[in-house]
């Protein structure tokens, strides 16, 4: 009508919001979602480094004769070594996991690793949910990764609580990359609230590190659970932003990037209150760690700064616009910049007391 009119007002709105809507996601960077946070310190980020290359070495067939190991080694004595679970092993109901003893840190380490794209058990576990599927302590979490934690702790319970009473002096860390972060925390979860099952271990003494996690549980969890649970983040990783339904992730004919562009703009056209209400959307859990390592219209990287915070009011709510999105959520890459952070950090903090 406006086009016969002579007068294309419609058309000119129509372009303008859009024009408005790119030029906001456009300047939305991953910076800007901890702008406001603190800067972690040296102490607290010490673990997760080394914590990483734990990780890393799950996917090594013989830790004695490693083949993918990263400058510097996994840091773990093959003598040290528990337990190392395959695929074969969990028969599909958990990915593949080493119980490490580390007796250099006083720490009892429960490793799991990210996701096998050639594993259909993967996909089984990541699609076992829905929206408000499963209720747990007061809150909602992934149903599949609760699962798959609970198997988790069925199966090791007795070497686990064997080994906390033989050292009653170290801490039990659970961690996990992608799809492992998820069975880290929940699995955490099941823990504190089922301490019996270890020898009524203190909560003081659990502890979990989520690197590039996957969204498992509501806010009011994420937030209750902070004094335990720890997530990572390297700078635009896409996974702990995009609160797009796994099934449909896995189930799309599109590629990824297209379907994380097409969710950009959904969740941006969505009013964040809006999003905010709904009790059963779920978010990385517990503290976050964000590294921040590049900055808006310039080069390169820069050295990375680990922001810290609780949030409370909602937490990575939008997918940033990135070439990083996908290669910000490989774990060589998070022990890297997680090593270089840590680096920076005891640098300065050397200077200063010089």
């Amino acid at each position: 009508m406006s086009i016969i009119c002579g007068l294309p007002l419609l058309e000119c709105v129509y372009c303008l919001a859009c024009a408005r809507w790119a030029w906001k996601r456009c300047l939305h960077t991953a910076g800007h979602d901890s702008e406001t946070w603190g800067v972690a310190t040296a102490e607290e980020f010490e673990p997760i480094p080394r914590l990483c290359r734990y990780i890393l070495a799950v996917y090594e067939d013989d830790l004695r004769h490693p083949l993918w190991e990263p400058p510097g080694g996994y840091g773990i004595n093959p003598d040290w070594l528990i337990l190392r679970k395959t695929y074969e092993d969990t028969q599909g109901q958990a990915p593949p996991y080493v119980l490490y003893l580390d007796h250099d840190h006083q720490d009892i380490v429960l490793a799991f690793r990210g996701l096998n794209l050639a594993k259909e058990s993967d996909y089984a576990v990541l699609l076992d949910n829905k929206l408000g599927k499963r209720n747990f302590d007061g809150g909602y979490v992934h149903n599949g990764l609760l699962k798959a934690a609970v198997w988790v702790l069925d199966a090791e319970s007795e070497v686990l609580k064997g080994l906390v009473e033989k050292y009653p002096n170290y801490t039990l860390t659970f961690t996990g990359h992608s799809l492992g972060s998820g069975v880290a925390a929940l699995l955490t979860m099941v823990v504190v609230q089922n301490q019996d099952k270890l020898g009524n271990i203190e909560r003081k003494r659990v502890r979990c590190y989520a690197i590039a996690p996957a969204r498992c549980m509501s806010l009011n969890l994420a937030v209750r659970y902070a004094d335990v649970i720890n997530s990572i983040v390297l700078q635009d990783d896409f996974l702990p932003r995009t609160a797009t339904p796994l099934e449909d992730i896995f189930k799309s004919l599109f590629c990824l990037p297209c379907l994380l562009c097409l969710r950009c703009m959904r969740d941006t056209c969505i009013p964040e209150e809006k999003m905010l209400k709904d009790p059963r959307r779920l978010y990385a859990p517990g503290r976050l760690y964000h590294i921040v390592e590049r900055k808006p219209f310039r080069m390169g990287r820069f050295p990375p700064v680990v922001r810290t915070a609780v949030p409370v009011d909602g937490r990575f709510e939008h997918i940033v616009l990135s070439c990083n999105a996908t290669s910000d959520h490989a774990i060589i890459w998070i022990e890297r910049e997680a090593q270089r952070a840590l680096d920076v950090s005891f640098m300065i903090l050397f200077l200063v007391d010089s």
